[in-house]
């Protein structure tokens, strides 16, 4: 993947396959450092798995036996310069605390820093196609954060009104890209 908002848009999708209910996607930008985080309540990873996960042969399609995502955004971080972790838990027991986190960091001043590319579509694809989903944005910087909650957002609106909704998408775009 050529942007990094592909790359969250295609693990967050991953997180959603591993039945998660909730969500959050952080982006940090301090100085030349970007350093995003997705995690999940997801069913997690075994530990054997989760150290095998950004390996592009270990896959859990069944539809072919490569799996690109977590190893490009692996070494997306890794070519700057930068770092990639994972971290996941699975629920032994009912009740337990499980997913999974993925961090990667960037130097943004490294000439091989992958383009961000379109946050905002990615997030409101995931709102879109997930309207559901609890899902929380944060992009924080020195000037300050922005945050959008869908949980906050259902808490204004009601259950009448769907997340997926143009009107509710047309907001929720005016206020990623500091228009609202």
């Amino acid at each position: 993947m050529k942007e990094l908002s592909l790359n969250i848009l295609d693990i967050a999708q991953n997180s959603i396959k591993a039945s998660a209910s909730r969500v959050e996607i952080t982006l940090e930008k301090r100085n030349n450092w970007l350093t995003i985080t997705i995690s999940d309540d997801g069913t997690g990873m075994s530990p054997a798995f989760a150290a095998e996960a950004a390996n592009p042969f270990t896959t859990t399609r069944t539809t072919r036996k490569v799996g690109m995502g977590l190893p490009l955004f692996k070494m997306a971080a890794e070519q700057t310069g930068g770092t990639f972790s994972i971290e996941s838990h699975q629920a032994a027991n009912e009740g337990d605390t499980h997913g999974t986190t993925v961090t990667a960091a960037f130097d943004t001043a490294h000439v091989d820093c992958a383009p961000m590319g379109d946050i905002t579509e990615s997030i409101l694809t995931l709102i879109q196609g997930n309207p559901d989903l609890s899902l929380t944005y944060v992009y924080q910087t020195e000037a300050g954060e922005q945050r959008l909650s869908t949980d906050e957002m259902r808490e204004v609106l009601g259950d009448e009104v769907p997340l997926n909704s143009p009107d509710v998408l047309a907001w929720a775009r005016e206020f990623l890209n500091g228009e609202s």
